[in-house]
């Protein structure tokens, strides 16, 4: 079972009570890798940094509905997941009406990297967007996050038995892809 990556738990309890320091430690913790999953997510710069804002802004407002007993990062989690499920919906119906030409994120990534690393970079943000985005989903908290199947479950709702099956599906379309493009 992986590691858990969470914050002291008495730091969510101060920022319920209001303590502004505590929720500004909450914010620092786990930016970063809120702002990772949801770029991975999304594939747009853009639209991940306001899922991340959207995040904590709502994590700011409810903050009143966080159970004390529990851990704060499946719960910080699900609403991020929330909002990538928003904003790629959104985006749907908006490319739906007008075709873009952006660059994913890592491609910008990968032009700061050697010729050999920005070329796999490029095939596993390729592969990552053509998986279906329960899958990516799952394949990014359990893999990229390094969530156990429980917190993912907390954060999507979705039985274990269901997830194990979404990341097993990932890691085999992300395998069968790679291999045949390198």
């Amino acid at each position: 079972m992986p590691q858990s990556t969470d914050i002291d738990p008495d730091i969510p309890s101060r920022a319920r009570n209001g303590d502004e320091a505590a929720f500004a430690a909450l914010v620092e913790f786990f930016h970063v890798r809120c702002l990772r999953y949801a770029r991975y997510m999304l594939g747009d710069e853009e639209d991940a940094e306001e899922a991340v804002q959207d995040t904590f802004i709502r994590v700011y407002d409810h903050l009143s509905q966080f159970r004390s007993d529990a851990r704060f990062e499946p719960w910080l989690f699900r609403i991020l997941a929330n909002r990538c499920r928003t904003v790629r919906a959104r985006r749907r119906r908006r490319e739906s009406l007008v075709v873009t030409g952006e660059l994913p994120a890592m491609a910008a990534v990968a032009a700061e990297a050697p010729d050999a690393s920005r070329d796999v970079l490029e095939e596993v943000e390729a592969a990552l967007e053509e998986l279906p985005s329960e899958q990516r989903e799952a394949f990014l908290l359990r893999h990229v996050e390094d969530l156990s199947y429980e917190d993912m479950a907390v954060i999507t709702g979705v039985r274990l038995s269901a997830l194990r099956m979404r990341v097993k599906r990932a890691c085999d379309t992300l395998r069968t892809r790679l291999q045949r493009e390198m």
